[in-house]
């Protein structure tokens, strides 16, 4: 009676110490929004420019070509491919774990048991007796070995889930580069032909302010006007002729920015200038926001990584959890190789584990607890790649509209000081207006078609970014 009273004594405390190692800590996780505005603006038509491939929206067939050889030779990008390779492997790892394992094996050695052990033999046995026993027994073996941790509480499948999230979010941070590659080569085209016209600008005024300087000469010689006069006209045409210089570097460096970007050393960029002056006429169709959670790589990245973290946080479950395990192995095991051909030289084992923590679960714990972190942190990544999508898209919308508003504006502003040159110099001619008006006139021109080219890029440019910001360019 005692005896069963201790036995269910034991029981009881086992059932308790078993119980209490399964104990899980509470945790608080959080659920991520993906509310987003019902529009960008008032309209709610769904048609969206992010599902116009790359190279219908656009047009010019030399950048085109760029965006092509970069998508095949840039480092960055192929370095993400194998990292994306990475991912595909770590995939085959977590299946493989939670799937048996079958090894097979041999051994070889040479054993000698210690004297006052059961299996040793006493050096006076063998002096006696020598054919009693050998000083030195071989022992050899071959055979296989099975084992197989059995996924109950699905700890290693969950893993294996959660690393074929992770090389889909690798896949779609791919697709994200390659949304960001086409946008700066396309912008970087852009500011590449406005140099151009920039410096076809300058070149112009310098040719209309060396014939401004021709002429004070004139002026100066007939003692119409003084050297003070001669010298303010040489000073302008010096300060136009200095503009160049930077421009040209600045040619050097967005090409040689462009080449980086296609993966290629320097060479000069085929480009059509003249492109730049063409109407930025195509309309930009922006959709609804909720479009931004399917077209969007970054978006979907996140949502992958949310999903990943998730069953992270499952699989580190799992751990307080009992684990068990089979074990098996057969072959053939002699102290002579020629007997492992002998039937009497089989052997077998079967086992199985059950095991479960018990005493010092903070590596546990702490495993458990920063998965349920990082999926937190996880939410609000996903959260904030959401949100930082619609800010992108209302940024550039706005771009564009200021913009084009803008570029009418200067436009007027630029004709009328172009056809302020010619009047100011008439008017010179005939000493109706003195130098520095003609000086000030040309000055502002300048500036004010160079002001226009800034304006037109940074409406192409917005053009660009907008059409990336919606989530084109990767399909």
């Amino acid at each position: 009676m005692i005896n069963k009273s201790k036995h269910k004594l034991v029981l009881f405390s086992l059932i308790f110490l078993w119980s209490s190692a399964c104990k899980i800590p509470a945790i608080t996780g959080k659920k991520e929004q993906t509310a987003t505005p019902a529009s960008y603006i008032s309209s709610l038509d769904s048609t969206n420019s992010a599902a116009i491939k790359w190279k219908s929206y656009f047009k010019d067939p030399n950048l085109i070509a760029l965006i092509d050889t970069a998508l095949k030779n840039n480092q960055e990008l192929n370095i993400t491919l194998q990292e994306i390779e990475m991912s595909k492997n770590e995939v085959m790892a977590r299946k493989g774990e939670y799937l048996p394992f079958l090894r097979l094996g041999a051994g070889a050695a040479a054993v000698k048991a210690g004297k006052y052990t059961w299996d040793g033999i006493s050096e006076e046995d063998l002096k006696n007796n020598p054919d009693k026993g050998r000083k030195y027994i071989g022992e050899f073996m071959g055979g296989g070995i099975f084992s197989w941790e059995l996924d109950l509480w699905k700890k290693l499948r969950n893993a294996k889930k959660a690393a074929a999230m992770r090389y889909l979010s690798s896949i779609e941070g791919k697709n994200f580069m390659v949304t960001n590659i086409i946008a700066e080569i396309a912008g970087s085209y852009y500011e590449l032909i406005a140099l151009d016209n920039m410096l076809a600008i300058v070149n112009q005024n310098i040719e209309i302010q060396s014939n401004a300087l021709r002429v004070v000469k004139l002026e100066k010689e007939a003692a119409k006007v003084s050297q003070l006069a001669v010298n303010r006209f040489e000073a302008q045409l010096l300060y136009t002729n200095n503009l160049q210089y930077e421009i040209k570097q600045n040619i050097v460096e967005t090409e040689n920015k462009i080449n980086f970007l296609v993966g290629r050393f320097p060479q000069p960029i085929q480009r059509n200038s003249a492109a730049f002056n063409n109407p930025v006429s195509d309309p930009i169709f922006t959709g609804v926001p909720s479009q931004l959670l399917g077209n969007r790589p970054d978006i979907r990245q996140a949502e992958l990584e949310l999903a990943a973290s998730k069953l992270d946080v499952q699989s580190a479950k799992a751990n307080f959890y009992p684990s068990i395990g089979l074990r098996a192995g057969l072959g053939f095991e002699g102290y002579n190789p020629l007997y492992l051909i002998k039937p009497a030289s089989i052997f077998y084992s079967l086992g199985s584990d059950l095991v479960a923590p018990l005493i010092n679960k903070n590596a546990i714990k702490a495993t458990y607890l920063n998965a349920n972190a990082k999926q937190i942190q996880s939410v609000y990544n996903y959260e904030r790649s959401i949100l930082n999508a619609q800010i992108e898209v209302v940024n550039q919308l706005s771009q564009i509209e200021n913009y084009t508003k803008s570029f009418e504006t200067k436009s007027k502003e630029v004709e009328i000081l172009t056809q302020s040159i010619d009047i100011s110099n008439d008017l010179f001619r005939f000493a109706r207006a003195d130098y520095i008006e003609v000086l000030l006139t040309q000055r502002e021109a300048l500036d004010s078609k160079i002001d226009l080219i800034e304006i037109k890029l940074k409406q192409m440019v917005g053009k660009v970014n907008v059409y990336r910001a919606l989530g084109g360019g990767w399909n």
